[in-house]
C-alpha cells in the first residue's frame, strides 16, 4: 500500500475519533452512537478512502 494513502487513512481516523470524541452524550445519541462505536466508526470511515 501507499504510504501516502496509509497516512491519509490514520489521519482520518484520528481526525474523526478527536471529533466525535469531543461531542457530549446527547449529540452522540442524536446521531444515533455510544461511545463505544466511536472507534468502529472511525475505522469504518478511513476504510472508505
Amino acid at each position: 500500500m501507499d504510504i501516502r494513502k496509509t497516512l491519509r487513512k490514520w489521519n482520518a481516523y484520528n481526525q474523526t475519533v478527536r471529533e466525535l470524541s469531543a461531542l457530549d452524550e446527547r449529540s452522540l445519541t442524536d446521531l444515533g452512537l455510544c461511545r463505544a462505536d466511536i472507534t468502529r466508526v472511525a475505522r469504518e470511515h478511513a476504510a472508505t478512502l
